[in-house]
C-alpha cells in the first residue's frame, strides 16, 4: 500500500522537470526581438560620402566662381575705362587735367593706376594741390582736383607768379589775380638775407600773409620784406602797416583789424608789438 503514495509523493517533490517546449518558443520570440550587431564591413563608411560629395562640389564652384570674376575684371569687355570725369577745377580745365591724366582708356578698369594718375597730375599741372583718383564702377575714372590758391605773387618782367600758402610757386599769369598782394624783396643790403637766405623771407611773407582775414587781406596791396625782423605792409588808401617779424601773426592780425576800425582816419599802423599797438597821421 505505500508504494503508490511514495510514487505519488516523488512527483510532487522530486527534481524540477526540463523545459517545456511552450518556454523554448517563448525564448525563440523574445529572441528575434534583439536588433542584429551588424559587422564592421557593412557600410560604415556611408555616413561620410555625402559629405566628401558636397565639399568637392564646393570646391570646384569656388574655383568656377573665382575664375569668372578674374575673367569679368580683366578679361572681359564689360569693365573697362571708357570714361573720366573731372570735378572740382576753377582755373584749369577738365580738357587739361584730362590730357595730363593720361588714363589709359580701354583697359581694364581694375588694372588702371590710381598711384601713376595723381603723380602724372601732380608733376605735369602745378596748379594742382591734390587729386583723389576713385574707379567709377563699370567704365569710368573719376578725378577730383583740389587747385591751388594763391596767397602772394611776384613780379616778374610784365608777368606774375602765383605762391600758395606753403611757399610753391606754381604758376606763372599775365594778370595778378585781384585781392592777392604782391611781394617786394628789399633785403639785398640785410644781414638777414646772409643768415636765413631768400627762402626763409618768402615764407616770412608766406606766414604773413595767411594771417591776415579776409577783412584786412583784401585791402593789402603789397608785403614788403627788408629783414626777417621789418615786414611792412601797404595798403589801399596809402595806409602803412609796421608787421615786425613774422611770429605771432595771428595776434597781429586781430589787433591790426581792431586799429582799422578804430582809427580809420589813420596813415600809419604799428602792430609789431601786438600788445602795445599804435596808430598815428592823418
Amino acid at each position: 500500500m505505500a508504494g503508490p503514495t511514495t510514487a505519488r509523493r516523488g512527483e510532487r517533490h522530486g527534481a524540477p522537470a526540463g523545459p517545456s517546449a511552450d518556454s523554448d518558443a517563448s525564448e525563440e520570440r523574445r529572441g528575434s526581438r534583439l536588433p542584429r550587431l551588424r559587422s564592421p564591413q557593412s557600410g560604415a563608411g556611408r555616413p561620410g560620402r555625402p559629405r566628401r560629395r558636397t565639399l568637392i562640389a564646393g570646391t570646384v564652384l569656388i574655383a568656377l566662381l573665382g575664375g569668372f570674376g578674374t575673367w569679368a575684371l580683366y578679361g572681359s569687355d564689360w569693365l573697362r575705362a571708357e570714361h573720366v570725369q573731372v570735378h572740382g577745377t576753377d582755373v584749369l580745365t577738365e580738357r587739361e587735367v584730362r590730357a595730363a591724366a593720361d588714363v589709359p582708356l580701354g583697359a581694364p578698369l581694375a588694372s588702371v593706376d590710381t598711384d601713376g594718375i595723381t603723380a602724372r597730375l601732380g608733376d605735369r599741372l602745378r596748379r594742382i594741390k591734390s587729386v583723389d583718383v576713385t574707379r567709377s564702377w563699370p567704365d569710368t575714372v573719376a578725378l577730383t582736383v583740389t587747385e591751388r590758391q594763391p596767397v602772394l605773387v611776384v613780379q616778374k618782367g610784365g608777368k606774375f607768379i602765383e605762391v600758395d600758402d606753403r611757399g610753391v610757386r606754381f604758376a606763372t599769369v599775365g594778370t595778378a589775380p585781384r585781392a592777392v598782394p604782391r611781394l617786394e624783396m628789399d633785403a639785398a643790403d640785410s644781414p638777414s638775407l646772409r643768415r636765413f637766405g631768400i627762402p626763409a623771407l618768402n615764407r616770412a611773407a608766406v606766414q604773413v600773409a595767411t594771417a591776415l582775414p579776409d577783412t584786412v587781406g583784401k585791402d593789402v596791396r603789397v608785403i614788403r620784406v627788408r629783414s626777417y625782423d621789418s615786414i611792412t605792409l601797404e595798403l589801399t588808401g596809402g595806409r602803412r602797416v609796421e608787421w615786425g617779424s613774422e611770429e605771432h601773426g595771428t595776434e597781429k592780425a586781430k589787433v591790426l583789424g581792431a586799429l582799422l576800425k578804430a582809427a580809420r582816419d589813420a596813415r600809419h599802423f604799428d602792430v609789431s608789438v601786438p600788445s602795445a599797438p599804435a596808430a598815428s597821421g592823418s
